[in-house]
């Protein structure tokens, strides 16, 4: 984080436990995954007391919903800014994976380990909420693939779904094995995989 102090704003103000903690809460979980890191782990690092941090969240559990929504909030936010310069469908198609390739080339602090999101999933046992909110997330991101798919093949619905999921298997495969991979290079030939695809339809 070099020599800023994280916890206070541009202005000099202090920044809301609840932003300090979701903060220290992402950096630990992507880090040291969910079950590893502890809520002594978080508060230490978000330098706030432990009553704070259930003055803002009622459990860990709720922390991690949190913390899975602010994953989901920020790639949605990244995916937006891409869609700013789409020229029609097709380049709305790939700022998803452009949006995914963005993320990977954050600064993580143990480097790039994967989908936060699939990573936490993983931890979660079957039936638990958190992996239902993974598979939402997935599943937006499916279907804003098949909403440009439905602009570029209008009257071709079946095609659009299909396609959809097609690119959606090719893009989680390559969020896998950048993650193993530590880096984005397999994100770079999906995407151009996924291009190579929409200039054949």
């Amino acid at each position: 984080m070099g020599e800023t102090d994280m916890s206070t704003t541009a202005h000099g103000r202090r920044r809301p436990a609840r932003d300090r903690l979701l903060e220290a809460a992402a950096r630990r979980f992507y880090a040291d995954g969910v079950a590893a890191t502890g809520i002594d782990t978080i508060t230490a690092e978000a330098g706030v007391a432990k009553m704070s941090l259930y003055n803002n969240f009622s459990s860990k559990a709720e922390l991690v919903r949190a913390y899975l929504d602010a994953r989901h909030e920020e790639w949605l936010g990244l995916y937006r800014a891409r869609l700013e310069s789409a020229q029609g469908p097709r380049d709305g198609v790939l700022a998803v994976y452009d949006a995914y390739a963005d993320h990977a080339a954050f600064a993580y602090e143990r480097g790039f380990r994967g989908c936060g999101l699939l990573n936490a999933a993983a931890e979660f046992p079957t039936g638990d909420e958190g992996r239902a909110v993974v598979r939402a997330h997935k599943e937006e991101v499916e279907r804003l693939i098949t909403g440009h798919l439905d602009e570029l093949l209008p009257g071709r619905p079946d095609e659009a779904r299909a396609t959809a999921e097609h690119l959606s298997f090719l893009l989680e495969g390559a969020m896998a094995r950048a993650g193993l991979e530590g880096d984005d290079e397999r994100l770079r030939h999906a995407r151009a995989l996924a291009a190579g695809l929409l200039d054949r339809l």
